[in-house]
């Protein structure tokens, strides 16, 4: 009874040492997964400052208060036609509002008639 009673205890302290190794690796994951997002978006960042004027780049920082998912949507179109090399000069501020326009769901008109 004695040798089950310590067959237990040492599972159980495997166990538990397990849990505690998996719970000091899991920070250093998430430190790690929040380092690659970081450097994601820095290399996003530097590369609508090249396609982007500055005006442009002012629009759509303050258009990402407002409306974050268009934001998102729109700059990950503008870095995919960045790297696909469509991109032939600098966007400026009036190319960003037509491509705006463009991303843009439709407002629906409504108008209400009485009889």
């Amino acid at each position: 009874m004695t040798d089950e009673l310590e067959q237990l205890r040492q599972r159980r302290l495997a166990e538990l040492q397990q849990q505690q190794a998996q719970q000091q690796s899991q920070p250093q994951a998430q430190y790690e997964q929040a380092a690659k997002m970081q450097e994601a978006e820095q290399m996003k960042q530097n590369l609508l400052r090249q396609i982007l004027t500055p005006d442009a780049r002012e629009r759509l920082n303050t258009l990402k208060m407002a409306k974050p998912e268009l934001v998102a949507q729109l700059e990950g179109q503008l870095v995919g036609l960045a790297q696909s090399g469509r991109v032939k000069s600098v966007i400026d501020d009036a190319q960003l509002k037509g491509l705006l326009k463009q991303v843009q769901p439709k407002k629906r008109e409504m108008s209400i008639t009485r009889q």
